[in-house]
Order: structure tokens, then C-alpha cells, then sequence
């Protein structure tokens, strides 16, 4: 049951749909992905907030064979099958230069001479908005319909080689395969903390 905070509260199914009921899938029924579902996917996504508007997520959509077979010889003998058989899988990665692009996306300000000369403090943004951009590319996927299962247990180097060789400035995050999820392929839910178990309001 849900309690309506504000007439804006979404549903108790989108709620479900979003978050209580949403698994991380293993396996993928044979339901293809649409270009179209993906461009859905990115336009939700980018409308979520990061630092200063700068939007250093940098995303490849893995969806043919010979990509697919590519990104799975990158990846642990686990998750290989997850990637083969996922009608896509996104790269989500990261551009250490995303202060290049701020006069444009933030242009309330010289935005960009925040970050000039600063390369470290430039990766931890990066790192940590384009992680942002991660999950908000999942919740996109889920409020479209479509199931996902995040990975990390890759080799890092050998996914920006592959995937991104053309700029050595973008590194890679985490990855996670998006289609219709086959529900044999999951465990039973586990446990999740209650409030007080990790939080503390002051």
C-alpha cells in the first residue's frame, strides 16, 4: 500500500513497476529492443540532474552480434551469457574532458574554468554524475517497460579499447544489459534494510 504524499505521488503500480517489483536480470527472453525504445530510454535519462548540467555520460548501445560477442570476451566468465543473449547492452561510460562541452550546457557561467587544469577533480566528477546517468538510464528503461541487469566484472581497460579507443579521455563505469527479463533467470529478492538500519536523521 502506498501512502499519497501530494496528488503528484505516481502510482502504487508505477511505484511497483519502478522500484518494489523491478529485479536485476540473468537471462533474456527473445523479445528484441527497438532503436526507438533506446532513443526513449536516452530522453528520459538526460533529464536527470548532474553537476552543473554536464552531462559526462558516454554511452554505447551494444546491440549487434559482433559487438555483443566483443563486450562478452571483455567480460567475466558469469556475465558473458548475460551480455550474448541481452538484446542490447549499454556501455555506460564517462568523458574525462566534459568541461569542453559546459559553455553550451551550462551556460549561466564560465562553468568550464571551474574544471580547466583540474584533470582529478574533473574524474571524480565524471565518476560520480556519470554513475548518476546510470541509474537514471535504468529507471528510464523500467518506466518504459523493459527489465535490466547492471554488471560490473569486466576488465575495464580491455571494454575502453574496444569501445572507446578513439578518445582517451572517456573510461568506462559499469555496464548493464536491458531487454524483457526471463523470470528463471533470478533469485528470490534479497533482504533490504529498513530505515533505521542505515539512516539517520538529524
Amino acid at each position: 500500500m502506498t501512502t499519497q504524499f501530494h496528488e503528484k505521488t505516481l502510482s502504487a503500480d508505477a511505484l511497483d513497476q519502478i522500484f518494489r517489483e523491478a529485479r536485476s536480470y540473468n537471462g533474456w527472453l527473445a523479445k528484441p529492443v527497438t532503436e526507438a525504445q533506446i532513443s526513449a530510454i536516452y530522453e528520459l535519462m538526460k533529464m536527470g540532474p548532474t553537476s552543473a548540467n554536464m552531462q559526462p555520460a558516454r554511452i554505447v548501445w551494444v546491440k549487434s552480434a559482433d559487438a555483443k560477442d566483443r563486450l562478452a570476451a571483455c567480460a567475466s566468465e558469469g556475465n558473458r551469457d548475460k551480455i550474448l543473449t541481452a538484446p542490447v547492452t549499454a556501455v555506460i561510460g564517462y568523458d574525462i574532458d566534459f568541461h569542453e562541452e559546459l559553455p553550451w550546457l551550462f551556460p549561466h557561467t564560465d562553468a568550464k574554468s571551474w574544471f580547466d587544469g583540474d584533470e582529478e577533480g574533473r574524474k571524480e566528477g565524471a565518476f560520480r554524475n556519470s554513475a548518476l546517468q546510470g541509474a537514471y538510464l535504468m529507471i528510464a528503461a523500467r518506466a518504459i517497460g523493459l527489465d535490466c541487469g547492471p554488471m560490473s566484472g569486466f576488465d575495464a581497460k580491455k571494454v575502453e579499447q574496444e569501445f572507446f579507443g578513439d578518445n582517451p579521455w572517456h573510461r568506462v563505469n559499469f555496464i548493464c544489459s536491458i531487454g524483457y527479463g526471463d523470470p528463471t533467470s533470478i533469485f528470490d529478492r534479497s533482504p533490504r534494510p529498513e530505515f533505521d538500519t542505515f539512516n539517520t536523521l538529524v
